[in-house]
């Protein structure tokens, strides 16, 4: 197994990137694949190598700890790659854990995918565990986690996320974008200039 890769990014898309690793160019699926910020000196990403019959793929995250929590995802039966990544991209690991440890079932049917069968399996399968999870990050790793998955109360980016939904973008595209809006302070009308120039790159 590839235990992380470093390298330089030269290809940005809604779910992947492409990281030159010397002369190679590995194409990584992440769950918001614009976390990950353009670096001369090279950014490391976290791998997971998926292999199923005739699917071969590269998974990558900014921390071991959000890897341990995708993994930990596909141990539920009726989840695969692509729904623990959706659950990732949603932005709120956090709240996620919380359902799990309070049987919040009709919290966890919201991800696409998700139905009240697979709600149900995750609670008995994972409740208890993702919070081990969390508190063994480092303050670095516990840092990302969670500046990338707060929930905000900023009313200028509710007002652009709303403004998307109108322009008709889902709840999985925006979702994939709030993380890194979340990092700014910026107006409405920025935050939809912003959101568009990353989802349309």
């Amino acid at each position: 197994m590839i235990e992380f890769l470093k390298g330089t990014i030269v290809h940005t898309e809604r779910e992947t990137l492409t990281l030159e690793v010397g002369d190679v160019g590995y194409l990584i699926y992440c769950a918001n694949p614009f976390v990950f910020e353009r670096e001369e000196s090279g950014v490391t990403i976290y791998t997971y190598q998926y292999v199923k019959e005739d699917v071969l793929r590269l998974y990558g995250f900014p921390t071991r700890k959000e890897r341990s929590l995708f993994e930990q995802l596909l141990q539920v039966s009726g989840i695969g790659p692509k729904g623990a990544l959706a659950i990732l991209a949603a932005g709120a690991p956090h709240q996620v854990v919380s359902a799990i440890e309070e049987e919040n079932e009709k919290f966890l049917v919201k991800f696409p995918g998700v139905g009240k069968k697979t709600a149900r399996q995750m609670i008995l399968d994972l409740k208890g565990k993702f919070t081990d999870v969390l508190e063994g990050a480092s303050e670095a790793e516990a840092a990302v986690l969670h500046a990338a998955f707060e929930p905000t109360e900023n009313e200028a980016l509710e007002e652009a996320l709303e403004a998307l939904k109108a322009l008709g973008y889902g709840e999985h595209e925006i979702s994939k974008v709030k993380p890194q809006l979340n990092q700014e302070k910026l107006t409405a009308d920025e935050y939809v200039r912003k959101a568009l120039q990353w989802m349309l790159s």
